[in-house]
């Protein structure tokens, strides 16, 4: 049994259609990649997968079960969390207090003594050591990644939904960025990556699945993908290379 399942899953708002037909598959384990131009449906299909936006049509799975309508909070306590491409944490709250909402929350709430221990824990785990009392809105963009990230960690998902991670990062804090996805990966948890850092998400990725119009255009192996004619069609605006 898939992890997650999208059966012909579709949206439109008004006359424009935001996603069309989409179907995907994800395997517990994996890390898939969903790529495509601005436009293409990517965060409206992850705005649907968690519950944020209702289908037009089509089916949605988690763990075998329909989530199809179901709100964001009980998808989450299913064990599914999705970070933001434009963070949010409570700006008003310290990092510690943001990561004990988390962990208030998911499928596995905890409270008191031990929900203060594994919030520490977890801030190190993203390597916010020494920062948890730190006010949020005092952290640097790359910190507030972690925080979210930390934060959607502390749901104790089993699949997490990366939206555009490491957007607005230097060179190097894409660098970290990428060591923290792959020791999410390596710690058993099942990943969803939508970035427009191509080269990294398929560096990261076991499979990808790219967006054109709303429409799955190409799925399978990062390379294969890579050098599929209709992908290179809709990044590059001409025909692939003979």
């Amino acid at each position: 049994m898939s992890l997650l399942t999208l059966d012909n899953v579709s949206k439109s708002f008004g006359g424009v259609v935001a996603v069309r037909g989409v179907s995907l598959e994800v395997e517990t384990g994996e890390v898939l990649g969903v790529m495509g131009p601005n436009g293409s449906g990517k965060t409206t299909l992850f705005n649907l997968v968690s519950g944020a936006l209702v289908p037009d049509g089509g089916e949605i799975r988690f763990l075998g079960e329909p989530t199809t309508g179901l709100p964001p909070h009980r998808i989450c306590r299913r064990g599914l969390a999705r970070t933001f491409q434009l963070v949010r944490p409570f700006l008003g709250l310290t990092a510690l207090e943001n990561v004990l909402v988390g962990l208030g929350y998911g499928c596995q709430r905890m409270t008191g003594t031990a929900a203060r221990n594994k919030a520490e824990e977890l801030l190190a785990s993203v390597g916010l050591n020494g920062r948890s009392r730190r006010p949020a809105h005092t952290l640097t963009v790359i910190d507030r990644k972690r925080l979210e990230l930390a934060r959607a960690v502390a749901t104790s998902p089993k699949l997490l939904l990366l939206d555009e991670f490491m957007a607005g990062l230097t060179p190097a804090e894409t660098a970290q960025a990428m060591n923290l996805i792959r020791s999410l990966h390596n710690q058993g948890l099942t990943l969803i990556l939508v970035e427009h850092i191509v080269w990294a998400l398929l560096e990261l990725s076991d499979r990808v699945a790219v967006l054109s119009a709303g429409e799955k255009i190409a799925e399978g192996p990062p390379a294969s993908v890579a050098k599929d004619p209709r992908v290179i069609e809709v990044y590059l605006g001409g025909s692939a290379p003979v």
